[in-house]
């Protein structure tokens, strides 16, 4: 059964830093590109931060870029995404997906919020 769990999110101020995992299971982790996207209230979902499968090149959303960064760890099957000086603006349900050419999968997310 294929499955991704997100973890990490949580209540944070301005300024602060909360580091988000996603574990998955059921499917071959290293195959597959790797998305963090997230979808605030009342707005579209976006893309925060990408990594492939293979190489590990990383491609960042503006809103996000020098301050989030996203990582996989392949013998762990879990993908990590580091938040630091959140904003406000970064409050939302944060999502891991996986992909191939073919295939995709999605977690059920995890919620952050950036209140002071």
């Amino acid at each position: 059964q294929v499955q991704l769990v997100e973890s990490g999110g949580g209540l944070v101020q301005p300024g602060g830093s909360l580091k988000l995992s996603c574990a998955a299971s059921g499917f071959t982790f290293s195959h597959f590109a790797m998305t963090w996207y997230r979808q605030a209230p009342g707005k579209e979902r976006e893309m925060v931060a990408s990594i492939a499968s293979v190489g590990g090149s990383t491609n960042y959303a503006v809103a996000v870029k020098g301050r989030f960064t996203i990582s996989r760890d392949n013998a762990k099957n879990t993908l990590y995404l580091q938040m630091n000086s959140l904003k406000p603006e970064d409050t939302a349900v944060y999502y891991c997906n996986a992909r191939t050419a073919t295939l995709a999968y999605r977690g059920q997310g995890t919620q952050v919020t950036v209140s002071s």
